[in-house]
């Protein structure tokens, strides 16, 4: 019996970081209100604006990642949701180790990274459905969520492919998925709801 792919290696290897994420995000009651998925998106903008640069610099493959670079649409749904240019680019970044933005040392580690955020696209189209049906949102205001559109798909499958050419390589494949785990607990820390009465971003 042949052995599982390195997408099916990773995935049970992050499924408990995931699920924590999953668990702690409570993103139904998050977005409920405007000011409070504007909070959401806000809080999305310091990861990926922390995470985006040291993914593309390890990556070294603007090509494959350029499309897949989601800060901007992070920014035009702030906006429309009323935050100012100036606003937005002041927004707090995650701190971690004393220094903004993770530490990814070569192309494992920021491919097991991108995973995380790419694989976070399949699950943003339900909940942007939700959020268009519940605010009245279309186009404007949904671009984080809706993301590669009917591409996701095809994009999803170009990343798993990349994951497969480390998957002769454990010494990589390690980096790769311990970079991945940390991707995971990193953004639940972020993204967690702030205990009631603390100050949000």
């Amino acid at each position: 019996m042949g052995r599982d792919s390195l997408h099916a290696r990773l995935r049970t290897a992050t499924g408990p970081a995931h699920q924590a994420l999953e668990d702690s995000l409570d993103w139904r009651a998050r977005v409920a209100t405007l000011p409070g998925y504007r909070t959401l998106l806000a809080r999305l903008h310091g990861f990926h604006a922390a995470w985006e640069p040291v993914i593309g610099a390890e990556l070294a493959d603007d090509a494959f990642l350029a499309p897949r670079r989601r800060l901007a649409l992070l920014a035009a749904d702030l906006q429309h949701l009323g935050l100012s240019p100036d606003a937005v680019a002041a927004l707090p970044l995650p701190m971690l180790g004393g220094r903004e933005g993770p530490i990814l040392r070569g192309p494992a580690a920021a491919t097991g990274a991108l995973y995380v955020l790419e694989g976070s696209t399949l699950g943003g189209k339900v909940i942007g459905r939700h959020i268009a049906d519940l605010h009245g949102l279309s186009g404007a205001g949904l671009a984080y969520y809706r993301a590669h559109g009917p591409a996701a798909g095809a994009m999803w499958a170009t990343l798993r492919a990349r994951l497969e050419t480390f998957a002769d390589d454990p010494a990589a494949e390690a980096v790769l998925t311990g970079a991945a785990v940390a991707t995971f607990a990193a953004m639940r820390a972020w993204l967690s709801p702030a205990p009631e009465g603390a100050a949000g971003p």
